[in-house]
């Protein structure tokens, strides 16, 4: 009898387990190498090709759960569908509350809805989880000057273009940022 009573218990904990988010892809070290070539990059075409990889590597989320998660949500984003988007970041962000894309994303949603102190919320929290995140530099740069604050916004557009020279965004600069090699 007891046995019986001892099973349901495991097989709870390891259902319990089995729905938490385990830890992000350490990919620091290919960021780092990514970050060094994108600054020496010959060409626009050379740094798209580095950036893209930099944006595969962000995007790896922690598990399988996660990543169909993301996909999922960016997926409903693509077709305008923002408030299954923003649903879809909302589980992704409370089942990996420190997956900086999670919020990322998120804060995606709400600049496109205009939303700008959500989305500058959601940026500041994947800066906190990955402060080199270009992607969420250039966003907070963008959500920044939408709010009017455009100073603030030049100084983390510099420092996003300071890390990948070859960011779109950079056009935007009134400013033009010295290439550190």
């Amino acid at each position: 009898m007891r046995r019986i009573l001892i099973l349901p218990a495991i097989l709870a904990a390891s259902l319990a387990s089995a729905d938490t988010c385990p830890p992000a892809p350490d990919h620091a070290a290919e960021l780092d190498a990514l970050f060094d070539q994108i600054r020496v990059a010959p060409d626009e075409r050379a740094g798209k090709v580095l950036s893209d990889k930099m944006w595969a590597l962000w995007t790896d989320a922690p598990d399988a759960k996660a990543q169909g998660m993301l996909n999922l949500g960016m997926s409903r984003r693509e077709v305008y569908d923002f408030e299954g988007a923003l649903a879809i970041f909302d589980g992704l962000v409370q089942y990996c509350p420190d997956y900086a894309e999670g919020y990322n994303q998120r804060a995606f949603v709400y600049f496109l809805l205009q939303d700008f102190p959500k989305a500058l919320e959601n940026l500041d929290a994947a800066l906190e989880r990955s402060p080199r995140h270009v992607g969420a530099l250039s966003g907070k740069a963008l959500t920044l000057m939408g709010l009017g604050r455009m100073d603030e916004g030049q100084k983390v557009l510099a420092e996003a273009v300071r890390l990948n020279p070859w960011l779109r965004e950079r056009a935007l600069l009134q400013t033009p940022v010295e290439r550190d090699l």
